[in-house]
């Protein structure tokens, strides 16, 4: 049963770590909690009256925990798109019954291991609560003060947070119960790894119309128009619509604009991480697992047994994947002294990095760099004048709407606004002028004849209104006015047709027996190429087709105006034991694992949720709902 509430008074203060036995899965779920419980309470005004929003069995839906975790919800969604997300539109997206699903979720599992007699003592709940950062004190140790102040700022009791906590902690006891007897996924990994990595060994040869040794005979008129008739969508004209528009941008108007010297100051000021830099290096890290592992590679490039580009490649790595780019002293931690300090080449380490400890290349020095500030204050100016032109545009739109509400024509905005008029036939494939504006294609392609006109705003800032004059419909052209395409596009076809009739003999003549050499042929071999390589050269479809084949076999791949002759010479297993497949095969189980573990968790909980009576308090919702508008 569950033990009652520890007193808070006989606390020692100090910090209390969790136990280190405790399973990853309960951890994460308290980190999770408190986490997402103190950033969210208090976010929004819940010191009202409502206290639950319903009942899970036997267990409460507190209030301030659908308000927390909505409020959560809502924050990561706005830092998913990078702008404020409305409640609003979060309702519309169904953001606030999710949230109301998870914690009805969470509760039904609560009440199960209450049903259960499963819960955590008095120990693990007060270890859980002196580990908090927000309870400490300017000493760092857990302050009872400072605890019951910042749930009583968050609308809460010590007693509601206490038994928060527990079932939380209780709640994750039951999870890491449920998906511990998951077996091993290996087996899953391993047939996946040999397929990925069993490797193929091909020799091939590019043909193109160059071998061709007959010249194709001019075409016939029938074979023109039967081109010409297969073909329509190349020779027809898109839909072309004649359009009037009147439209004002920054642009047009920032050079009239004033900025102020002290401004321009200020703006520098604000932006001197971009024009006063330190001096950086170009730097490489290759990071291990382990401090063992590092070891023995720093052994091995003592001994000279090998260089940092025999320790990428042996990771399965190009130099790409390790670059870092250009890096400040301080970015490199306890890597920034030696590597500032080493010359051009030099490999040093292995030091602690955020991967594990790791080798540092130094490839090169980048001096320092300062921009002064008359030297910045052209693009200064130009960037405030900007700024100040979109707003004096924004200020303007009132009038304007107010004008074409009033009946204003595209002419009337030319003659009495800063608006300046244009004409444009668009189609599709117009992107000039006020048509390379998304905003102005997508208005262009919905407007109708006799709309009533809106203003637009540009993604610059700027804005315009549109008139539909007349629309072409889209007319396949004469053959006549197309003649030299359509010849172009015949003899191109015509072309690709004998190039692959040709690999085709030059391909059963491989499979006899004849070498490529024999056939004049340039061949290139490529060894042990897998499923995930690109042979430069080759078109995308080229590995697809090779692993299709038999060994010996000979096959043609298709290029578009070109084809491959290929044959398979050889195929290999996957080498399981290759360092870089043991990395993936252990991530792989890793994250196999964790999706059946969620799997089964998330089918667990629905049939807890649905066998345990939920009520919903649909007036508490709406009230804790209201906060959020």
């Amino acid at each position: 049963m569950q033990a009652a509430r520890p007193d808070m008074g006989r606390w020692q203060t100090g910090k209390v770590m969790a136990s280190g036995q405790q399973s990853k899965v309960v951890y994460y779920l308290i980190l999770g909690f408190v986490v997402v419980g103190l950033v969210g309470f208090g976010a929004r005004n819940m010191s009202g009256n409502v206290r639950n929003i319903g009942m899970v069995g036997a267990k409460p839906i507190p209030a301030a925990q659908y308000a927390s975790e909505l409020s959560q919800q809502i924050k990561a969604f706005e830092a998913q798109i990078g702008q404020p997300l409305s409640f609003a539109l979060a309702q519309s997206i169904g953001l606030d019954q999710s949230v109301l699903a998870q914690v009805i979720s969470d509760r039904a599992l609560d009440n199960e291991t209450a049903m259960m007699g499963l819960s955590v003592g008095d120990d693990r709940v007060r270890a859980q609560v002196v580990a908090i950062p927000a309870f400490a004190g300017i000493d760092g140790n857990f302050d009872r003060a400072a605890y019951r102040e910042t749930l009583r700022r968050n609308g809460q009791s010590e007693v509601e947070f206490e038994a928060t906590l527990r079932d939380d902690t209780t709640r994750g006891l039951l999870q890491s119960a449920v998906v511990g007897g998951i077996p091993d996924p290996d087996v899953f990994a391993g047939a996946m790894l040999a397929y990925i990595g069993e490797a193929r060994s091909l020799t091939w040869a590019r043909i193109d119309g160059a071998a061709l040794t007959t010249p194709l005979p001019a075409p016939t008129e029938p074979e023109l128009q039967t081109y010409y008739d297969a073909n329509p969508d190349a020779f027809t004209l898109p839909e072309t619509r004649e359009i009037s528009y009147v439209w004002l941008t920054p642009e047009m108007i920032q050079n009239s604009v004033t900025v102020d010297e002290a401004d321009l100051r200020q703006l520098y000021d604000d932006r001197l991480a971009d024009f006063v830099k330190p001096e950086r290096r170009l730097v490489e890290r290759l990071a291990f697992l382990d401090d063992a592992a590092a070891a023995a590679a720093k052994a091995r490039l003592d001994a000279d047994e090998i260089d940092f580009e025999g320790l990428v490649a042996e990771r399965g790595l190009a130099l790409a994947d390790v670059d870092l780019g250009d890096m400040a002293r301080e970015d490199l931690g306890a890597a920034g002294d030696p590597v500032f300090d080493a010359g051009i080449g030099e490999v040093v380490g292995p030091f602690a990095s955020p991967l594990g400890p790791a080798f540092f290349r130094m490839n090169a020095v980048l001096a320092a760099e300062e921009v002064t500030f008359e030297e910045a204050t052209p693009d200064l100016r130009a960037e405030l004048a900007a700024a100040r032109a979109r707003r004096v545009i924004e200020d303007q739109m009132n009038g304007i709407n107010d004008m074409i509400a009033g009946g204003a024509t595209i002419e009337d905005l030319d003659g009495q606004t800063e608006m300046t008029a244009g004409a444009i036939s668009w189609s599709a494939d117009v992107t000039d002028g006020i048509a390379a504006y998304e905003a102005f294609r997508t208005a262009a392609a919905a407007l109708e004849s006799g709309a009533y006109p809106t203003l637009g705003t540009l993604e610059d800032g700027g804005i315009f209104v549109l008139r539909l004059d007349s629309v072409t419909p889209p007319a396949m052209q004469p053959l006549d006015d197309v003649r030299d395409q359509v010849v172009t596009g015949w003899t191109t076809a015509a072309t690709q047709a004998a190039v692959l009739t040709e690999s085709a003999r030059l391909a059963a003549e491989i499979t006899g027996g004849t070498t490529f050499e024999a056939l004049s042929l340039t061949p290139t071999v490529s060894p042990n190429l897998t499923r995930r390589d690109f042979v430069e050269g080759t078109p995308p479809t080229f590995m697809t087709e090779a692993y299709a084949m038999e060994p010996r076999a000979t096959a043609v791949v298709d290029g578009g105006d070109f084809a491959i002759v290929v044959r398979l010479d050889a195929i290999a297993p996957a080498d399981l034991t290759d360092e870089a497949l043991v990395a993936e095969r252990g991530q792989m189980n890793e994250q196999v694992a964790q999706s059946i573990a969620q799997d089964v968790m998330e089918a667990f909980a629905l049939a807890v949720q649905i066998r345990t009576k939920v009520t919903i308090n649909d007036a508490a919702v709406a009230g804790v709902n209201a906060q959020f508008q």
